[in-house]
């Protein structure tokens, strides 16, 4: 346990900065839980902090503490309209890295226009938990071995998944996959609590077919059948294709995150 005390306006007592678990920090002022910290490991290895306090001062310290334990790079996710949060973060040393557009997408085929789309020949789209799961992992990797030698995996949206190392096929029965003879050319995956679209990708080579859009019109009208009226789902602002596809079919930006790094 680190504890670090210093003296603020607060009441004129004392504020601790209390390292209470390996990844977690709070902040005390007269035994009360001012202010907190937490770290956490993504599935793609990067570390990503979030801070939850009251005043920016306690915001700052807690900041200071977790930025001198924890090994760079360091990476967070903020809300774009929470200018006072940007800030903190920017005070602590942190920069822009990225911004991603968060999507509401219609699932009515007759509203995103997707009721006649078709697969291009020699294809079938295989609905959600009916995939072959030994192709599914394959094809799900051979993307990603695709992504991370071009752009890298770390341009794609960032999720919180608990993976076992090496695992990246969050549900099997969450995909709808793109079927060729012998294998699989691409993926989309939806979950349905609150539907989001969370990934959506085609292999290089099988690319410009509109073999994505065959998928987005199969997940988005199972959907629209289960009597969900929209979808959301996030796309980094840079990723020129996936904003245009997307706003092809009436998807409406709604707000915006931005990821920093220090």
């Amino acid at each position: 346990m680190n504890t670090k005390p210093f003296t603020t306006g607060l009441s004129g007592n004392a504020v601790m900065i209390t390292r209470v678990a390996d990844r977690q920090w709070h902040a005390l002022h007269d035994d009360l839980v001012v202010g907190r910290g937490h770290a956490q490991h993504r599935a793609d290895g990067r570390l990503f902090v979030s801070i939850d306090a009251w005043h920016d001062v306690i915001f700052d310290r807690l900041a200071a503490a977790m930025v001198a334990a924890l090994p760079a790079p360091l990476h967070t996710v903020v809300d774009e309209a929470d200018a006072e949060l940007t800030a903190g973060w920017r005070r602590a040393g942190f920069t822009v890295r990225r911004r991603e557009w968060e999507y509401t997408v219609p699932t009515d085929p007759r509203v995103t226009g997707l009721d006649a789309v078709l697969p291009p020949p020699g294809v079938t789209i295989v609905p959600a938990g009916q995939a072959d799961e030994t192709l599914l992992r394959a094809v799900d990797r051979a993307i990603r071995d695709e992504v991370e030698a071009s752009t890298g995996w770390q341009s794609m949206p960032a999720e919180v998944i608990p993976l076992p190392e090496g695992d990246t096929v969050v549900d099997p029965t969450k995909y709808a996959v793109a079927a060729a003879p012998d294998r699989y050319l691409g993926l989309i995956r939806v979950t349905a609590i609150r539907p989001r679209i969370g990934l959506l990708a085609v292999r290089a080579g099988e690319r410009r077919r509109g073999i994505a859009r065959a998928l987005l019109a199969q997940a988005l009208g199972t959907l629209h059948r289960s009597g969900a009226a929209e979808a959301w789902t996030e796309v980094q602002e840079s990723n020129q294709a996936a904003t245009a596809l997307f706003e092809s079919i009436g998807a409406r930006p709604t707000s915006s995150n931005l990821e920093l790094v220090r």
